[in-house]
């Protein structure tokens, strides 16, 4: 079962996930989200990402809440299971920044 996480957990897990990260490449907490726009070269780069994240996604059984237009991708995630956030939350967002870097 999916557990939300505490304040203390997702600072820590934010923390992470943006290490070595320029400020404006990184994920921010927005309310009950962590949040991020990710930039791509052109439409291709950026559907061609969201296709693999998609993915991962199926995989994983939690899906992203994006918004795309030409090399843009905005992504909110939250899980709403639990009314919050949950490890599986942090678990896309490393893969998203992983495949944003291929």
């Amino acid at each position: 079962m999916t557990m939300k996480l505490t304040k203390e957990a997702i600072e820590a897990n934010l923390s992470t996930l943006n290490e070595g990260m320029a400020e404006d490449e990184q994920w921010s907490l927005d309310g009950d989200k962590i949040t991020k726009t990710f930039k791509f070269k052109g439409f291709i780069g950026a559907f061609g990402w969201m296709t693999q994240v998609a993915i991962w996604a199926e995989k994983l059984k939690h899906h992203p809440e994006w918004f795309n237009v030409y090399n843009k991708v905005e992504v909110a995630l939250t899980t709403h299971d639990v009314d919050g956030l949950s490890e599986l939350d942090f678990k896309l967002a490393q893969k998203m920044n992983l495949y944003a870097k291929a």
